[in-house]
């Protein structure tokens, strides 16, 4: 599986469950357009959440092993894309549910929503292996919703656009929770407590990092904030519904991206099946809902922009289908290109750049 000038490789994280056996790859055709070369690229456990370092040279992933439960690093083939394992990291209990690498690969952060915790761990920029965890905070407290928020549930660790701080999001205590690394060790900074009983669950920059959008899973809202890149604190003015005011089944809201041009935003909605386009005042940072789109399936986790951004690459994990759709650059709104590509319980998405 080459390179090719009309072709970008991409990788799904999955559930290991029913016929899932870890991470698969796939080619998409940008010329015709298609998504296409389903294959199986690493056999692990419930690798659900994945990331690539910027320069394409590794992979790391969530890892469940048996008992234990940690983080997993692959370097990626320039030639053929493939993945070849180099070494994990586990600790007994579950596993992480997010992962981030900062731009340099010298630090790899996980999220663990079950432990409640955030993990730091040192990463080999020449070699790409992680070391064991160098800082590890446990979370305390709980929300308003007792059966989601009878604990801490770290949802989202990643770094702010200059990887000066770590932003945390705790879906089970209702904060945002900013962190230093003080060379490999976490210090909170900041905390924000947003709506309670909002379960916020991702987080994501406006590239002009003034400005971010919290998407929350339990009231399927995205929350607009201003961000002090001085102190990293987080500051909130705008909440804005991700679902039609007339839909009362369950959703929970569960990604978020935003265009590298700062102008949309765009969320999945699990249960709506959807995803939410939204418009981006440039001045203000506010948000203007724009429209709907069906995602063809049940239960859209994850999905990504590929590096053109000129296509969008959704996941439903429950009816294990790829969903591939145009973008319109002016407008924001997506086009169906393609539901039936069959990958078995995905739920993360990202393409090598």
């Amino acid at each position: 599986m080459g390179k090719s000038s009309n072709s970008l490789t991409g990788y799904v994280g999955t559930y290991t469950k029913g016929d899932s056996v870890g991470i698969y790859s796939f080619t998409l055709d940008t010329e015709r357009p298609h998504i296409k070369d389903i294959q199986v690229a690493a056999k692990l456990g419930n690798p659900t959440y994945v990331t690539i370092s910027d320069d394409n040279r590794y992979l790391y992933s969530v890892i469940k092993d048996g008992e234990l439960g940690g983080v997993a690093a692959y370097s990626i083939s320039s030639e053929t894309r493939e993945l070849t394992l180099l070494n994990s990291q586990v600790t007994e209990g579950a596993s992480p549910c997010h992962v981030g690498v900062d731009k340099e690969n010298k630090y790899v952060v996980t999220a663990n929503y079950h432990k409640g915790t955030v993990e730091l761990y040192k990463a080999n920029k020449e070699n790409g292996k992680v070391a064991p965890a160098s800082s590890i905070v446990q979370h305390e407290g709980s929300g308003p919703n007792k059966e989601r928020q009878e604990k801490p549930h770290v949802h989202y660790s990643g770094f702010t656009p200059d990887e000066k701080y770590i932003a945390v999001i705790d879906l089970g205590i209702d904060k945002l929770i900013t962190y230093a690394n003080n060379d490999g060790v976490l210090e909170e900074v900041s905390s924000l407590s947003v709506k309670r009983g909002s379960g916020p669950r991702h987080l994501e920059f406006h590239p002009n990092g003034k400005y971010a959008y919290l998407m929350t899973e339990l009231s399927s809202e995205v929350i607009t904030l201003s961000y002090d890149n001085e102190t990293g604190s987080f500051k909130e003015f705008q909440y804005i519904s991700t679902i039609p005011t007339d839909f009362t089944e369950n959703n929970q809201g569960s990604a978020i991206h935003v265009t590298a041009d700062g102008r949309f935003v765009y969320v999945s909605n699990r249960g709506h099946n959807s995803i939410a386009v939204f418009c981006v005042n440039q001045e203000s940072g506010e948000l203007t809902f724009i429209e709907h789109t069906s995602t063809e399936g049940d239960w859209p986790r994850d999905f990504v922009l590929d590096p053109s951004e000129r296509f969008v690459v959704a996941s439903n994990q429950d009816s294990g289908n790829l969903v591939l759709y145009k973008r319109n650059a002016a407008t924001g709104k997506l086009e169906l290109v393609q539901s039936d590509i069959a990958v078995p319980y995905p739920v993360c998405v990202k393409f090598l750049n």
